[in-house]
Protein backbone atom coordinates (compact mmCIF):
# COMPACT_ATOMS: atom_id res chain seq x y z
CA UNK A 1 0.00 0.00 0.00
CA UNK A 2 1.47 3.22 -0.86
CA UNK A 3 0.15 4.93 2.50
CA UNK A 4 1.22 2.35 4.87
CA UNK A 5 3.78 3.38 7.48
CA UNK A 6 6.28 2.16 8.32
CA UNK A 7 5.27 1.72 12.28
CA UNK A 8 2.11 1.30 13.10
CA UNK A 9 2.53 4.16 15.96
CA UNK A 10 2.29 6.46 13.22
CA UNK A 11 -1.30 5.72 13.00
CA UNK A 12 -1.98 7.60 15.93
CA UNK A 13 0.74 10.50 14.99
CA UNK A 14 -1.45 13.18 13.64
CA UNK A 15 1.29 14.64 11.48
CA UNK A 16 1.44 10.99 9.79
CA UNK A 17 -2.53 11.56 8.73
CA UNK A 18 -1.36 14.96 7.55
CA UNK A 19 0.78 13.59 5.20
CA UNK A 20 -1.47 11.06 4.23
CA UNK A 21 -4.65 13.29 3.37
CA UNK A 22 -2.81 15.74 1.31
CA UNK A 23 -2.47 13.26 -1.81
CA UNK A 24 -4.83 10.36 -0.62
CA UNK A 25 -8.52 11.17 -1.87
CA UNK A 26 -10.48 8.31 -0.23
CA UNK A 27 -9.64 5.57 2.03
CA UNK A 28 -12.61 3.09 3.82
CA UNK A 29 -11.85 1.03 6.10
CA UNK A 30 -13.94 -2.15 7.09
CA UNK A 31 -15.85 -1.73 4.06
CA UNK A 32 -17.97 1.09 2.41
CA UNK A 33 -21.42 2.17 3.62
CA UNK A 34 -22.81 -0.65 1.36
CA UNK A 35 -21.59 -3.51 3.62
CA UNK A 36 -23.45 -2.56 6.41
CA UNK A 37 -25.94 0.04 5.61
CA UNK A 38 -28.70 -2.66 6.17
CA UNK A 39 -27.84 -2.76 9.76
CA UNK A 40 -27.24 0.86 10.17
CA UNK A 41 -30.72 1.44 8.51
CA UNK A 42 -32.07 -0.47 11.95
CA UNK A 43 -30.72 1.86 13.97
CA UNK A 44 -30.33 5.20 12.13
CA UNK A 45 -33.64 7.28 11.36
CA UNK A 46 -33.00 9.64 8.46
CA UNK A 47 -34.12 12.64 10.23
CA UNK A 48 -31.76 12.08 13.60
CA UNK A 49 -28.31 14.75 14.20
CA UNK A 50 -25.62 12.52 13.76
CA UNK A 51 -21.58 12.93 14.42
CA UNK A 52 -19.21 11.22 12.83
CA UNK A 53 -15.95 10.74 14.98
CA UNK A 54 -12.23 10.33 13.02
CA UNK A 55 -14.04 10.95 9.77
CA UNK A 56 -11.12 11.17 8.00
CA UNK A 57 -11.55 10.94 3.55
CA UNK A 58 -13.49 7.99 3.68
CA UNK A 59 -16.70 7.89 1.94
CA UNK A 60 -19.06 7.25 4.48
CA UNK A 61 -20.52 10.74 5.26
CA UNK A 62 -21.20 11.54 1.65
CA UNK A 63 -22.62 7.88 1.50
CA UNK A 64 -24.89 8.66 4.27
CA UNK A 65 -25.81 12.04 3.20
CA UNK A 66 -26.85 10.39 -0.49
CA UNK A 67 -29.00 8.23 1.70
CA UNK A 68 -30.80 10.70 3.10
CA UNK A 69 -29.15 11.38 6.05
CA UNK A 70 -28.88 15.25 5.92
CA UNK A 71 -27.87 16.16 9.71
CA UNK A 72 -24.00 14.93 9.96
CA UNK A 73 -21.12 16.75 11.65
CA UNK A 74 -17.92 15.65 10.94
CA UNK A 75 -14.60 15.60 13.39
CA UNK A 76 -11.24 14.74 13.01
CA UNK A 77 -8.31 15.63 14.64
CA UNK A 78 -6.27 16.38 11.09
CA UNK A 79 -6.95 20.24 10.15
CA UNK A 80 -6.08 19.06 6.46
CA UNK A 81 -8.21 16.29 6.42
CA UNK A 82 -11.10 18.59 7.37
CA UNK A 83 -9.89 21.42 5.27
CA UNK A 84 -10.02 18.67 2.00
CA UNK A 85 -13.56 16.92 2.91
CA UNK A 86 -15.50 20.49 3.69
CA UNK A 87 -14.25 21.58 0.14
CA UNK A 88 -15.46 18.49 -1.13
CA UNK A 89 -19.05 18.72 0.10
CA UNK A 90 -19.61 21.88 0.54
CA UNK A 91 -22.47 21.61 -1.33
CA UNK A 92 -24.35 19.52 1.31
CA UNK A 93 -26.44 21.89 3.52
CA UNK A 94 -26.58 20.29 6.87
CA UNK A 95 -23.15 18.72 6.55
CA UNK A 96 -20.51 20.12 8.60
CA UNK A 97 -16.63 19.55 9.43
CA UNK A 98 -14.82 20.56 12.34
CA UNK A 99 -10.73 19.58 13.64
CA UNK A 100 -11.29 18.30 16.82
CA UNK A 101 -10.29 15.66 19.61
CA UNK A 102 -12.64 12.93 20.00
CA UNK A 103 -12.07 12.89 24.15
CA UNK A 104 -12.64 16.84 24.21
CA UNK A 105 -15.70 16.97 22.36
CA UNK A 106 -16.92 20.63 22.75
CA UNK A 107 -20.50 19.72 22.08
CA UNK A 108 -23.39 20.40 24.47
CA UNK A 109 -24.67 17.70 26.45
CA UNK A 110 -27.42 15.51 24.57
CA UNK A 111 -26.45 16.99 21.54
CA UNK A 112 -26.52 13.99 19.09
CA UNK A 113 -29.18 11.18 18.15
CA UNK A 114 -26.25 9.07 17.16
CA UNK A 115 -22.55 9.49 17.11
CA UNK A 116 -20.77 7.16 15.20
CA UNK A 117 -17.07 5.81 14.48
CA UNK A 118 -15.38 2.92 12.24
CA UNK A 119 -12.05 2.07 12.83
CA UNK A 120 -11.35 5.23 14.82
CA UNK A 121 -11.09 3.08 18.04
CA UNK A 122 -9.22 0.29 16.31
CA UNK A 123 -6.53 3.17 15.55
CA UNK A 124 -6.19 4.23 18.71
CA UNK A 125 -5.06 0.79 19.76
CA UNK A 126 -2.38 -0.39 17.04
CA UNK A 127 0.45 -0.63 19.59
CA UNK A 128 -1.42 -2.70 22.36
CA UNK A 129 0.98 -5.61 22.73
CA UNK A 130 -2.31 -7.82 24.34
CA UNK A 131 -6.27 -7.08 23.73
CA UNK A 132 -6.56 -8.17 27.35
CA UNK A 133 -4.85 -5.55 28.79
CA UNK A 134 -4.35 -2.06 27.36
CA UNK A 135 -1.56 0.28 28.33
CA UNK A 136 -2.71 3.44 30.95
CA UNK A 137 -2.47 5.57 28.61
CA UNK A 138 -4.06 3.96 25.54
CA UNK A 139 -7.19 2.64 28.83
CA UNK A 140 -7.46 6.43 29.92
CA UNK A 141 -7.73 8.27 26.43
CA UNK A 142 -10.25 5.25 25.49
CA UNK A 143 -12.38 5.98 28.42
CA UNK A 144 -12.40 9.78 27.77
CA UNK A 145 -13.28 9.47 24.55
CA UNK A 146 -16.29 6.79 25.57
CA UNK A 147 -17.54 9.52 28.13
CA UNK A 148 -17.29 11.94 26.02
CA UNK A 149 -19.50 10.14 23.83
CA UNK A 150 -21.96 9.15 26.18
CA UNK A 151 -22.22 12.84 27.58
CA UNK A 152 -22.86 14.13 23.98
CA UNK A 153 -25.78 11.57 23.46
CA UNK A 154 -29.22 12.45 23.90
CA UNK A 155 -31.40 10.07 25.80
CA UNK A 156 -32.22 7.06 23.65
CA UNK A 157 -29.37 8.00 21.24
CA UNK A 158 -26.93 5.18 19.84
CA UNK A 159 -23.31 4.96 19.70
CA UNK A 160 -22.52 3.00 16.67
CA UNK A 161 -19.03 1.36 16.73
CA UNK A 162 -17.67 -0.19 13.72
CA UNK A 163 -14.79 -2.40 13.97
CA UNK A 164 -12.48 -5.73 13.64
CA UNK A 165 -12.79 -6.58 17.59
CA UNK A 166 -15.00 -9.22 18.10
CA UNK A 167 -17.50 -9.06 21.02
CA UNK A 168 -15.11 -11.34 23.23
CA UNK A 169 -12.90 -8.57 23.06
CA UNK A 170 -14.42 -5.10 21.99
CA UNK A 171 -17.20 -5.43 25.18
CA UNK A 172 -14.22 -5.30 27.74
CA UNK A 173 -14.02 -0.97 26.91
CA UNK A 174 -18.17 -1.02 26.17
CA UNK A 175 -19.65 -2.55 29.52
CA UNK A 176 -19.18 -0.23 31.91
CA UNK A 177 -22.23 1.42 33.91
CA UNK A 178 -20.61 4.52 34.03
CA UNK A 179 -21.59 5.15 30.56
CA UNK A 180 -25.16 4.41 30.98
CA UNK A 181 -26.14 2.26 27.97
CA UNK A 182 -26.78 -0.87 26.62
CA UNK A 183 -24.71 -3.17 24.39
CA UNK A 184 -25.83 -4.79 21.11
CA UNK A 185 -23.63 -6.27 18.56
CA UNK A 186 -24.07 -7.35 14.76
CA UNK A 187 -21.63 -9.06 12.35
CA UNK A 188 -21.03 -8.45 8.60
CA UNK A 189 -18.59 -8.90 5.89
CA UNK A 190 -17.90 -11.54 3.21
CA UNK A 191 -14.73 -13.77 3.70
CA UNK A 192 -13.28 -10.53 6.77
CA UNK A 193 -16.29 -10.62 9.52
CA UNK A 194 -16.48 -7.28 11.03
CA UNK A 195 -18.91 -6.13 14.33
CA UNK A 196 -21.12 -3.33 14.80
CA UNK A 197 -21.92 -2.37 18.25
CA UNK A 198 -24.96 -0.53 19.08
CA UNK A 199 -25.06 1.23 22.40
CA UNK A 200 -28.03 2.74 23.63
CA UNK A 201 -28.22 6.03 26.29
CA UNK A 202 -30.42 5.12 28.74
CA UNK A 203 -30.68 1.71 28.79
CA UNK A 204 -29.30 -0.80 31.50
CA UNK A 205 -26.80 -3.33 30.51
CA UNK A 206 -27.88 -6.96 30.34
CA UNK A 207 -27.18 -9.35 33.29
CA UNK A 208 -24.70 -10.70 31.21
CA UNK A 209 -22.83 -7.78 30.47
CA UNK A 210 -23.25 -6.45 34.49
CA UNK A 211 -21.64 -9.86 35.32
CA UNK A 212 -19.05 -8.84 32.75
CA UNK A 213 -18.66 -5.19 34.28
CA UNK A 214 -18.02 -6.90 37.41
CA UNK A 215 -15.41 -9.55 36.53
CA UNK A 216 -13.18 -7.29 35.16
CA UNK A 217 -13.42 -4.58 38.37
CA UNK A 218 -12.48 -7.81 40.37
CA UNK A 219 -9.71 -8.91 38.00
CA UNK A 220 -8.03 -5.18 38.21
CA UNK A 221 -8.78 -4.85 41.88
CA UNK A 222 -5.44 -4.84 43.94
CA UNK A 223 -4.90 -8.05 45.67
CA UNK A 224 -3.71 -8.53 49.17
CA UNK A 225 0.07 -10.22 49.34
CA UNK A 226 -0.19 -13.74 49.75
CA UNK A 227 1.43 -14.46 53.37
CA UNK A 228 4.38 -17.05 53.26
CA UNK A 229 4.98 -19.39 56.09
CA UNK A 230 8.76 -20.12 57.14
CA UNK A 231 9.49 -23.65 55.40
CA UNK A 232 11.51 -26.30 57.57
CA UNK A 233 14.52 -25.87 56.69
CA UNK A 234 15.68 -29.21 56.07
CA UNK A 235 12.49 -29.48 53.66
CA UNK A 236 13.53 -26.13 52.10
CA UNK A 237 15.62 -28.14 48.67
CA UNK A 238 12.55 -29.89 47.55
CA UNK A 239 9.59 -27.65 48.79
CA UNK A 240 10.70 -24.22 47.64
CA UNK A 241 8.62 -23.79 44.31
CA UNK A 242 5.84 -23.98 46.90
CA UNK A 243 6.83 -20.42 48.44
CA UNK A 244 6.62 -19.13 44.91
CA UNK A 245 3.58 -17.32 43.99
CA UNK A 246 3.10 -18.06 40.05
Amino acid sequence: MEHLPEDNSRYKDVDYWDERYKTEQCYDWLGDFSKFQHLMGQHIKKEDSILVLGCGNSSLSGDMYSAGYHSITNIDYSSVCISAMSSRYRECPGMTWQQMDMCQLSFQDASFDVVLEKATLDALMVEEKSPWSLSQPTATFIHQSLTEISRCLKPGGRFISITFANPFFRKRLYARSVYNWSIQNYSYGDGFEYFMYVLTKGEPLSAEDVALERKLMEDQAPHPPRSREKVPEEDSEEDFLSTIDL
